[in-house]
């Protein structure tokens, strides 16, 4: 399960279930567990990861047919993001017309297609539900009786805090929360070493013990990636949310995106203090003031 030439950068969690050497045997586990089952190695997983979807050339995550008949897609998100089944309907629908040949779209006969699961595993530091179900319809405009289109997301919240029965059935997602805990841990204590603590931290206590030490400095630098690219979509969030303002869609609205702008504000802050950015520059990116980015935790 594994991508030459890659233009992206992965995360832990993208290398766990997607392109590690154990790969396969850790969704499968997963995979398990979401669904009471138990498919052993011998079941056929393809890796049908697309890139270039949303951000800066930035794939989904996990993208996982099963025995030609199910395509698992799993995201992992450090923020809470309510979008996911619009952003999941165009992954699928670009699966789509990579699984199929684009002349089985005007056969007669009905052209069977695997069926779509979709999953988002959240380990923000906001609160939210144990698991919670979202839904394509909920961000329609107008709610006919009947729903011409809809798609459900299945969101889990894997902070150990929360106990997810899911990490109970799955040991290597319980033990990748129990990392990025201890991630965040040790980068408060220590934003300059933090990672390479976290690391050695878990070796000792058996926490992704074969993984980490296999490849600790490709997980450093995955580490290092990540909480960069989750400070880059934190600004252009910011950045977003001040190009809608400035064009004034309506009073109401731009109330709303006042109060959004400095909630994302605040949130940019705290990403950019966790990478270690200077104060003067947090505060140019975001607009706070000295007193407000030194108060954040």
């Amino acid at each position: 399960m594994t991508t030459a030439n890659r233009k992206y950068k992965d995360s832990v969690f993208v290398d766990l279930f997607s392109e590690d050497e154990k790969a396969k045997e850790n969704f499968l586990s997963l995979y398990n567990a979401l669904h009471g089952t138990n498919l052993q190695l011998s079941c056929p997983v393809e890796n049908i990861r697309l890139d270039n979807i949303m951000y800066m050339n930035i794939i989904n995550d996990v993208s996982c047919l099963v025995d030609n008949k199910i395509i698992v897609l799993a995201e992992h998100q450090s923020t809470i993001n309510e979008n996911m089944p619009l952003r999941f309907l165009q992954y699928i629908a670009r699966l789509y017309e990579k699984l199929q040949a684009p002349a089985d779209r005007y056969l007669r006969k009905l052209s069977k297609i695997p069926t779509p699961e979709f999953y988002v595993f959240y380990n923000g530091r906001e609160d939210y539900p144990e698991m919670i179900t979202l839904k394509l319809s909920d961000a329609f405009i107008t709610k006919p009786e009947q729903m011409p289109l809809d798609l459900e997301v299945k969101v889990y919240n894997i902070n150990k805090s929360k106990g997810a029965e899911v990490l109970s059935r799955c040991k290597t997602l319980d033990e990748y929360s129990l990392f990025i805990e201890e991630v965040r841990i040790q980068t408060q204590l220590d934003p300059e070493n933090g990672f390479t603590n976290a690391v050695k931290i878990c070796i000792e206590k058996g926490i992704l013990k074969e993984y980490l030490q296999r490849k600790s400095r490709e997980v450093i630098n995955m580490l290092i990636a990540e909480y960069d690219y989750d400070t880059d979509i934190a600004v252009q969030r910011e950045e977003a949310g001040k190009i809608a303002f400035a064009k004034g869609i309506s009073q109401g609205l731009s109330q709303g995106l006042s109060q959004g702008s400095r909630q994302k504000a605040l949130e940019t802050a705290r990403l950019m203090k966790q990478a270690n950015c200077e104060i003067p520059f947090i505060e140019k990116m975001t607009g706070l003031s000295k007193a407000e980015v030194e108060a954040i935790k």
